[in-house]
């Protein structure tokens, strides 16, 4: 029989992940990982698909929209519903929506020419299931982390989702040159299946703190009150409705059209998008032991460099330095989304996180449908370079007015934070956490 030195000696050989990374959490990163190996080089996959079928500027911002648009038009609905049923399950059920409408897609390009209604419906179909995933998926790993551990939880399934997304996006342009973009959809159907199978296995304990009664409409306008009453949230989704418009814009429908007439092709539109990855990787490492003192004012500076691509392409540099400002870009946004993501697990009820998070995407992603259709007529308007300069314009200044609500500039993290915090805590308390006249004693960070 083994001593008790023995056992204690093997039982950490045993060990080989972090203890605070349960299960839950493990299945959470693995699924993502292997979605975003599919999902990123489909990304490039569905621009270049509607490009060899002879498709122009404006029919590749239409696809992008088609995608873009259920995505906002359901976000809210599946934030309710993710509050109210057990979200591995919304997950799971998404997961499957997206497998099919990729699968068909694929299908529909290998097997000749597409027609343009056909890859608005399908990519408006595989927008419906992001739709609900989005908030579902957040609201189950903000409540799956213990804020003592959250920043580095955070950061390493960041990393890990990035990580898988380098290796997407260099896939993907390297198949799309090699065998066409209808196998990478095909690849992308397969991640989802997997990934929802491995999500399937998540344990999900019925949702507490919830008042009895009450339909939809009540859950919304509650998440709702949880978003109006705080200035740093609603003011940083308004900020966001910009820079996510104006960034998918260039990235989704200019980018993929200057790598082919001026950098080469699929291929190097595929590393740029890689080193982005390369450097979410680096923010991810930077944010697993840096905790800055004022969350939301080191992630809002950090907002900034999402400027340099679009102008980047607008000069348009040569492969290695639009590779090198991804690469910034990459790192500025990784440190934001960490802190992001640990102010949200520290300030909002548990009960609320998903419809709080469904707030969040759809105010975030409210102007993307009409940027990437209106990307084609502005092009024709103002001309492509004209345009990307004004992209990258507009990131600068709405990141600058964000800067000048106090509670961006002042909310301080708080060391020791249970999982969903907030719940004894009435919604916009003034001189709760984060409120303005919150002490600023303990260390931030993301």
């Amino acid at each position: 029989m083994s001593s008790p030195r023995t056992a204690s000696a093997r039982t950490p050989a045993r060990r080989r992940r972090p203890e605070w990374a349960g299960r839950n959490y493990t299945l959470l990163t693995s699924a993502a990982v292997v979605t975003n190996l599919g999902s990123h080089g489909a990304l490039i996959a569905a621009a270049y698909a509607v490009i060899e079928a002879g498709g122009s500027t404006g029919d590749v911002g239409l696809v992008a929209a088609a995608r873009t648009l259920p995505l906002v038009l359901f976000l809210l609905i599946g934030g309710a519903i993710a509050d109210r049923l057990p979200r591995h399950r919304v997950m799971v059920a998404a997961n499957a929506l997206n497998c099919l409408s990729q699968a068909a897609f694929a299908v529909l390009v290998l097997s000749g020419e597409p027609q343009l209604w056909q890859m608005m419906l399908l990519t408006a179909l595989c927008g419906t299931g992001t739709a609900f995933f989005n908030p579902a998926a957040e609201g189950m790993l903000l409540a799956t982390v213990s804020g003592e551990h959250a920043n580095r939880a955070f950061a390493l399934f960041r990393m890990a989702m990035n990580g898988a997304g380098i290796g997407g996006a260099a896939l993907g342009g390297a198949m799309i040159a090699a065998v066409g973009p209808g196998w990478v959809l095909a690849v992308d159907a397969a991640a989802f299946a997997v990934a929802g199978a491995l999500r399937a296995f998540l344990h999900v304990a019925p949702t507490t703190g919830r008042a009895p009664g009450g339909g939809m409409l009540a859950d919304l306008r509650e998440g709702w009150v949880e978003v109006r009453t705080r200035p740093w949230l609603w003011s940083i989704v308004l900020q966001f409705s910009v820079v996510m418009a104006v960034v998918g814009a260039a990235e989704a429908v200019y980018g993929p059209l200057i790598a082919r007439e001026r950098l080469g092709g699929a291929a190097p539109w595929g590393l740029a998008l890689a080193c982005f990855g390369v450097g979410t990787i680096g923010g991810a490492v930077l944010m697993m032991r840096w905790k800055p003192r004022r969350l939301l004012l080191t992630g809002t500076l950090c907002v900034f460099p999402l400027a340099l691509p679009s102008a980047g392409l607008a000069v348009p540099l040569p492969v290695w330095g639009l590779c090198a400002v991804m690469l910034v870009s990459g790192v500025a946004i990784e440190v934001f989304g960490v802190n992001w993501m640990t102010t949200l697990h520290q300030e909002i009820p548990e009960d609320k996180f998903s419809r709080v998070s469904a707030y969040d995407w759809f105010g975030s992603l409210s102007m993307l449908p009409l940027a990437t259709a209106l990307a084609g007529p502005a092009e024709s308007a103002f001309g492509r370079t004209p345009s990307l300069w004004g992209c990258a314009a507009l990131v600068v200044l709405a990141t600058a007015l964000v800067l000048v609500i106090p509670d961006v500039r002042h909310l301080t993290r708080r060391e020791h934070v249970e999982s969903g915090p907030g719940s004894n805590r009435p919604a916009g308390d003034p001189a709760g956490p984060g409120g303005r006249h919150q002490p600023e004693s303990s260390p931030a960070g993301v």
